[in-house]
């Protein structure tokens, strides 16, 4: 019984992660919360010009991973990138708080670069955490993720208190003092981590015995999971665009247009545990649905969501205001949606990546995030172009012909899944 009990505890190193993510995603959602804003209140931006600088800075903070995820996995190691990325990010906090034109594009550099070191590495630690119990590898990911919305749901309401208060420059820089704690923590307890601080030449020799073909069986299924992840944030995204333009302009309410996305983050929190509790569940019942079948699910969610927003439009808010239970529903839907699909896919990464690459496949989940926000970018652009009705539509069923795609591609999928964890199986599991 006290092994059992031992077996299914989580280490503690995941609650060092846990908090020292929970601060640094405090920091990137205080800022990106009142980035549109910003650059179309304070810097004059139209939507287009807007769209293009957030798509192409979503596009580098989850695109410069895949380098970062590389660097970690043959030079740095895990824990010094996390450290060198944390201390980028802060600066960039600071630098972007000085409001003048060279500064906001410095401070916008920055942070995707720290980004790109500390993101893909933090979550790729997670996952080594378990490698005697991949059985847990999926609860520790929803954990983990819970921490994530934990940050992103009390940012958006932090900042727009110190937005109202000071202005711009003291919002942005207080988006340092949060990663600054997210370093100290991390420093202070990243003994507990140690044992996840493996780099991809250490690990070399656990994918020497698998087949050339099996690698690349895994890479391919990989990319089709990154061209469906792809899908899923080009959508996704618009949450810190054009939803918050749509609060603004379209909502009849008094609340900040920056704090809708707390309802996004609050709904994920409290679903975060229960999907948790129910993967479990079923698991033990053996009904519990494969990874790119809630995959599938989570894409659905988002369908749902943008299809109620063209409902809206379409019912007044392609020219005035409408209920703010449109836009609140449309967050809860999204944040059901990001539940099923985000930490799964990252536990399917880490589950499929052959040990050499894993940093870097860890960072390909992350690229294909960056596709998907430069789209939203590019996409977002035409706000002010078509009716909300037609955006919102259009954004739904490019959604559904993703889900197509993915349910034709599920068998493949789950049959690399099989044959992956067949082979760990003679550990003794």
């Amino acid at each position: 019984m006290t092994t059992v009990r031992a077996r299914a505890a989580h280490p503690p190193g995941l609650y060092v992660l846990f908090f020292t993510e929970l601060w640094e995603r405090y920091s990137f959602y205080s800022m990106v919360s009142i980035l549109v804003l910003y650059m179309n209140e304070s810097l004059r931006f139209d939507s287009a010009r807007a769209g293009s600088v957030y798509g192409w800075y979503t596009a580098g903070v989850y695109f410069l991973p895949l380098f970062g995820g590389l660097i970690a996995d043959r030079w740095l190691g895990f824990s010094r990138s996390i450290l060198i990325g944390g201390t980028l990010m802060m600066l960039g906090h600071l630098v972007l708080g000085v409001e003048q034109m060279a500064f906001f594009y410095g401070g916008l550099v920055l942070l995707a670069c720290g980004t790109g070191l500390l993101k893909p590495n933090i979550s790729t630690m997670v996952g080594n955490l378990y490698r005697e119990r991949p059985e847990l590898r999926d609860q520790a990911f929803n954990i983990f993720y819970m921490g994530i919305n934990i940050g992103s749901f009390m940012a958006p309401i932090g900042v727009s208190y110190v937005r109202a208060r000071y202005g711009w420059g003291p919002a942005f820089m207080s988006a340092a003092i949060a990663m600054f704690i997210s370093l100290v923590i991390f420093a202070t307890f990243r003994h507990h981590v140690a044992s996840a601080n493996v780099r991809g030449d250490d690990a070399a020799s656990a994918a020497d015995d698998v087949p050339a073909s099996d690698v690349r069986d895994r890479l391919i299924t990989l990319m089709i999971v990154f061209a469906i992840s792809f899908v899923f944030w080009s959508a996704w995204y618009q949450e810190f665009f054009t939803f918050t333009l749509w609060a603004r302009d379209n909502t009849a309410t008094t609340i900040p247009p920056e704090r809708f996305s707390s309802f996004e983050a609050l709904a994920v929190i409290v679903l975060s545990p229960t999907a948790a509790w129910l993967w479990a569940v079923l698991n033990r019942q053996g009904r519990e649905p494969s990874t790119p079948t809630k995959m599938l699910m989570g894409i659905g969610f988002l369908v749902i969501a943008f299809g109620a927003l063209a409902y809206a439009a379409m019912t007044g808010g392609d020219s005035g205001r409408v209920s703010v239970i449109w836009l609140i529903g449309a967050n809860v839907l999204l944040a059901v949606g990001e539940v099923a699909l985000s930490p799964m896919g990252m536990s399917l990464v880490n589950r499929l990546a052959p040990a050499r690459w894993r940093g870097m496949m860890m960072g390909g989940w992350f690229a294909s995030l960056a596709a998907g926000g430069k789209m939203s970018g590019y996409v977002g652009g035409y706000w002010d172009s078509v009716p909300h009705s037609r955006f919102f539509g259009a954004t739904a069923a490019v959604l559904a012909v993703g889900g197509i795609v993915l349910s034709m591609t599920m068998p493949r999928i789950k049959r690399t899944i099989r044959g992956a964890e067949m082979r760990r199986s003679p550990v003794g599991h």
